[in-house]
């Protein structure tokens, strides 16, 4: 296993509430867009459109409670990391969303701590294998719960199919 340290740098480009399900995330009428790059064009499309506007690459999205609930559709995970999202941070995850972020290579970063503290427009520095967030402009730094070495591997690969391609091809 890697002993890298997956350190991400961005700001804080939304706060969202708890209970944001894959229905707003990406509404379930695009599901038969098969093109993952395509998605991004209706994320948050039926409560937050705005949102596709504010997100630039790496930028971080922090939200409450049971993000990614609902159904287990991958398309709205897809929808948030070609958006060029780094990272999802949020008090805590649907346990399905959680684990297709990391197959899917979006770093999801579990800090009740962090939700409470942090505004919009906040640059930040994580480091997922220590679980800790830092904020320098603030001079502030919260606690997360640090990824297994398993799911850093992965998320240093671009997500479990680029993993397992690596991994098999020698």
């Amino acid at each position: 296993m890697s002993s890298t340290l997956l350190e991400l740098r961005g700001r804080v480009a939304v706060k969202l509430g708890d209970n944001v399900d894959t229905d707003l995330i990406y509404p379930g009428r695009y599901l038969n867009i098969t093109d993952r790059e395509k998605t991004p064009e209706h994320l948050f499309e039926l409560a937050y459109p705005e949102i596709r506007g504010l997100i630039r690459p790496g930028d971080f999205l922090v939200a409450g409670r049971n993000f990614g609930c609902g159904s287990s559709r991958e398309q709205a995970t897809a929808a948030l990391k070609y958006s060029g999202a780094g990272a999802i941070i949020a008090v805590s995850f649907a346990r399905i969303f959680f684990r297709n972020s990391i197959n899917l290579g979006l770093p999801v970063v579990v800090s009740a701590e962090a939700v409470a503290r942090l505004q919009t427009g906040d640059e930040l520095v994580i480091d997922l294998a220590a679980g800790s967030i830092l904020n320098p402009g603030k001079g502030q730094s919260y606690q997360a719960a640090p990824l297994d070495p398993r799911a850093i591997e992965l998320l240093e690969a671009g997500g479990l199919v680029p993993y397992l391609k690596r991994r098999y091809a020698a």
